[in-house]
């Protein structure tokens, strides 16, 4: 029996809120190494379909981690990769997807590293551009992120959380399947919460 869930429930109930108060101010961050909560983030992506309505698909298997320092906000590092033969369609047809559109059996790891990452005088955006490895192509690809809040964790320890919005054509990559059908904008959204180490 997975008592996890119980004692989460019952932490919740005794533990006053301000045990997990969260801000929202990017200052508040402390520096360290953090480590995707996989539990909590989604990976997803977003084409026109037949030039009429836009249609998502996520991906369920990826991982990232990033360093941070409060007094060097555009050093931090951040890495992420995702698994191109997790690829939901919502249909049954997903990996013979992946294979058509990301060439995912010979290359099943799809993969970023920020290159450069500069912080709006806003203090909870920023633009992260870095190099995207996908269907076995490097390119850089930028992302504007936004700083969602930190905190505690439930059993102690720091926890962190941003979303990132990317656009690129996936043409650029080498994936020109039904590209008359399925549109070569390809925009992506992430969001995801991560512990301090």
């Amino acid at each position: 029996m997975n008592l996890r869930p119980i004692l989460c429930a019952a932490a919740a109930m005794v533990l006053p809120t301000a045990a997990f108060a969260a801000t929202q101010t990017a200052a508040d961050l402390p520096a360290g190494a953090y480590a995707l909560d996989k539990k909590h983030a989604s990976v997803t992506a977003r084409v026109l379909h037949m030039g009429v309505s836009y249609y998502a698909v996520r991906f369920d298997t990826f991982d990232a981690s990033f360093t941070y320092d409060p007094a060097n906000p555009s050093g931090a590092k951040v890495k992420a990769s995702v698994d191109a033969t997790s690829l939901d369609v919502g249909a049954p047809y997903g990996r013979r997807f992946a294979d058509e559109f990301l060439d995912a059996t010979k290359n099943p790891v799809v993969s970023f590293v920020s290159t450069q990452i500069v912080p709006a005088a806003d203090g909870k955006t920023a633009t992260m551009t870095g190099n995207l490895t996908l269907h076995g192509m490097t390119k850089p690809v930028t992302f504007n992120v936004t700083f969602v809040g930190v905190g505690h964790g439930l059993f102690g320890g720091t926890i962190t959380g941003f979303s990132a919005v990317g656009t690129f054509k996936r043409s650029d990559f080498g994936s020109t399947f039904l590209l008359n059908l399925v549109g070569d904008d390809t925009e992506i959204e992430i969001d995801a919460e991560f512990d301090r180490k």
